[in-house]
């Protein structure tokens, strides 16, 4: 019996001093729960590498890596994820009028701790070079870097969230680095900026934490740190090798993961447990029932790892939404099948009452509430205002247009744009159309206007160069258009695809800058109410088989009264295409259209976009780009290569002289566009009579509106003074002596 006791008393003993003994380790400090393989004592955690300590000394607790002296102060943890976030310092690099003030350059030697290439590395400033090298592993050959350039100036375009290379820059970070150096100059010491912050920044970032702002070139000054990501694995051997190893970690409901591809290995916990799978035991059951993340039809029951789902009375099967589900037994059908049948009986006697009662009033209530709601009052309104409906325009069935169409299948989609969607159909007289589906979702009144603005336009124009307007649709939630089916594409597809090897040609050209000048004259002078088209571009100039011009899309027109030269409004275009004055002043005019159509003339002379981002800054606007080459004399050097020009054509010189004069900066400079169309016929005119085969060539004879004869004719009349001579003079006897020399 004393045996016992004093076995006993020493077993006591023992665990007291063994528990005496264990390490005390913290299990958090602040924010940051401590957890291992990190720990805040040497026993605590895996290796000298993962210590962490707490900094009581502010009297606010801080987590910091290491010794206190690491100043790498912890901002969270994630042992599931083999992640961690710190604060990191962030480089600078300052000047002042007197040379250079502060620069720092961060460095980081982070031992098992790798630097996730979930990071991204910013520099921020107007003078800046960036670059950091760093280690992988212990390779002492093994250095990676790399950088990035930060430059801009008064003119620059500082874009809120683009770290493009202006004001600020950003690249990858490579896989692998366990440490890093970064360097930070200034290219001219920050001498010739004076609007921004006379400093340069940069660091790393987990991506997603950081996102530039044009003020950072004027407040960054007050940020030091970033949150910096690394990543971390255990030891240096791969799953095979360490798992029949003494410590290794994976163990319980914890797995080590085969797909990492890293130096060491790494542990994650099984499906359906989790927790920190580099402690045993840790990693515990999810309860997917109460956390509602099962696919249960009706009640979930919750297993180790997994759950289950039971049926209710009645019902069989795996009770799953994606499986088999729950099935009724069979004397539960024939039940519900009774009641069912009994149910839907009444139900179908008492609905098909109702439906022969209701149904024709609720179709001539549908089709009055869209009528309305399509404008259709309105449109009424402005037909009574502004003369008779065209007679040849048809108002169309929805179903005429669904047969046409094929139930508007994607296939027959022609194009996209900011008014609608543009259907090929085929109606019953194997007519070939266009038919557009206006965009209405919101029935705005805004909305309606522009879609009753297209229809009634379309009603008044008849001119050979315009897209004719056949009929319209109002029965359907969304409006319909249906004109002219123009089969070869938009002027745009024709000069500014690369890869078409049937570029179009200067007379072609010529003759589309022609009869466009003669649809937009028509429109201004020459029909019932001055119409000002507002989106003169390439994409609205469609041609048909024999590359005849066809003037389209007028939601963005504006009706100008004819005791009106001007007329107020919100500013509406396509940038590139804008008139200056018009952007200004707000005020639009005919020579808005005219300013635009200058712009038409220089693509096709040069072939290139109107405005391109991908271009140089000095050329990214094509038309200042082409008036100062005009004024340099490099006509030449900025034609279409695609023309196979030798020397400049004294045609193409007036042509050029004559898109300077359209994009002069103040509307009054500018000609009209009846002038524009006359000097342009005179152009053509004098190429016919040098290259009589151009007829021939390019124009279908039965089609061809004007003969050589004719077009010698308007420009003789046009140099004797009949129209607009001072214009024409004034152009043609520009001679090449400014040009020709341009090469």
């Amino acid at each position: 019996m004393l045996v016992k006791i004093l076995l006993a008393v020493v077993a006591v003993l023992g665990a007291a001093s063994a528990q005496f003994n264990r390490p005390i380790c913290e299990s958090s400090c602040g924010n940051v729960t401590i957890s291992f393989p990190f720990g805040s004592g040497e026993e605590c955690c895996y290796n000298p590498d993962f210590l962490v300590t707490c900094d009581r000394s502010s009297g606010e607790e801080i987590p910091f890596f290491g010794q206190r002296t690491s100043n790498l102060v912890i901002s969270d943890m994630s042992p599931s994820k083999s992640e961690v976030e710190i604060m990191m310092f962030v480089g600078r690099d300052c000047y002042n009028s007197s040379g250079l003030v502060r620069r720092t350059g961060p460095t980081l030697r982070s031992g098992d701790l790798r630097i996730s290439a979930k990071n991204k590395f910013v520099a921020i400033g107007c003078d800046t070079s960036a670059y950091f090298t760093g280690r992988r592993g212990s390779d002492p050959n093994g250095l990676d870097g790399t950088g990035c350039i930060s430059k801009c100036g008064t003119n620059s375009i500082l874009t809120n969230g683009s770290c493009s290379g202006v004001g600020c820059c950003e690249v990858a970070v490579p896989e692998g680095l366990r440490s890093f150096n970064m360097t930070l100059r200034s290219f001219n010491n920050h001498a010739n900026i004076t609007d921004f912050n006379p400093c340069s920044y940069a660091f790393f970032v987990e991506q997603g934490k950081f996102n530039f702002s044009t003020t950072n070139l004027l407040d960054f000054q007050s940020v030091s740190k970033m949150p910096m990501l690394l990543d971390w694995a255990i030891g240096n051997q791969t799953c095979d090798q360490a798992k029949n190893m003494d410590g290794f970690l994976c163990k319980g409901n914890s797995k080590c993961d085969q797909d990492y591809g890293g130096p060491g290995y790494r542990c994650n916990c099984v499906e359906g447990y989790e927790g920190n799978p580099y402690i045993e035991n840790d990693c515990k059951n999810i309860n997917e029932c109460e956390r509602g993340i099962h696919d249960c039809e009706h009640k979930c029951d919750d297993t180790p790892g997994n759950y289950t789902c039971t049926c209710r009375d009645g019902y069989s099967g795996d009770g799953r939404k994606n499986g088999t589900g729950c099935s009724a037994d069979e004397s539960t059908i024939i039940k519900i099948a009774l009641g069912v049948s009994t149910s839907v009986a009444f139900l179908f006697i008492c609905v098909t009452w109702l439906y022969l009662v209701l149904k024709k009033r609720k179709l001539v209530m549908l089709r009055e509430k869209y009528f309305k709601q399509n404008g259709g009052t309105m449109l009424q309104k402005r037909i009574s205002k502004d003369g008779s409906f065209n007679d040849q325009a048809k108002v169309f069935s929805i179903e005429e247009l669904k047969r046409a169409t094929n139930n508007y299948d994607e296939s027959r989609i022609i194009s996209k744009g900011g008014y609608g969607t543009v259907y090929k159909g085929v109606l019953s007289d194997n007519r070939i159309v266009a038919i557009k589906k206006s965009k209405l979702a919101d029935q705005t009144q805004v909305q309606i206007e522009q879609f009753i603005n297209e229809v009634v336009i379309f009603s008044q124009i008849n001119h050979r160069n315009v897209v004719k307007l056949i009929g319209c649709c109002l029965e359907t939630e969304i409006p319909l258009l249906v004109y002219e089916f123009i089969s070869n594409g938009t002027l745009s597809d024709h000069i500014h695809n690369k890869g078409n090897l049937s570029a179009l040609t200067w007379d072609i050209r010529l003759r589309i800058a022609t009869e466009t000048a003669e649809a937009l004259s028509y429109l201004h002078s020459a029909a019932s109410v001055p119409i000002i088209h507002r989106d003169v571009k390439p994409m609205n100039i469609l041609l048909d088989d024999n590359y005849v011009a066809k003037v389209a899309d007028f939601g963005a027109s504006k009706l100008i009264p004819i005791d009106q030269n001007e007329l107020a409004t919100l500013v509406q275009g396509t940038l590139g295409y804008l008139d200056p004055e018009y952007l200004q002043t707000n005020q639009l005019t005919d020579k808005s259209d005219v300013y635009s159509f200058g712009v038409v003339l220089v693509e096709l002379l040069t072939g290139k976009k109107a405005l391109s981002f991908d271009r140089p800054e000095e050329e990214m606007n094509l038309a200042i780009h082409f008036l100062f080459s005009l004024k340099q004399g490099r006509l030449f050097q900025i034609l279409d290569e695609r023309l196979q020009l030798n020397e400049v054509p004294s045609e193409i010189i007036q042509v050029s002289r004559l898109a300077e004069t359209c994009l002069r900066v103040k509307g009054d400079d500018r000609p009209t566009m009846k002038e524009v169309a006359m000097e342009l016929q005179g152009v053509l005119a004098s190429m016919i009579q040098k290259h009589p085969w151009v007829v021939t060539d390019h124009l279908n004879e039965n089609e061809s509106e004007y003969s050589v004869e004719e077009l010698t004719t308007a420009f003789e009349c046009m140099l004797e003074g009949n129209a607009s001579s001072s214009t024409v003079n004034s152009m043609s006897k520009q001679t090449m002596l400014s040009f020709a020399n341009g090469r």
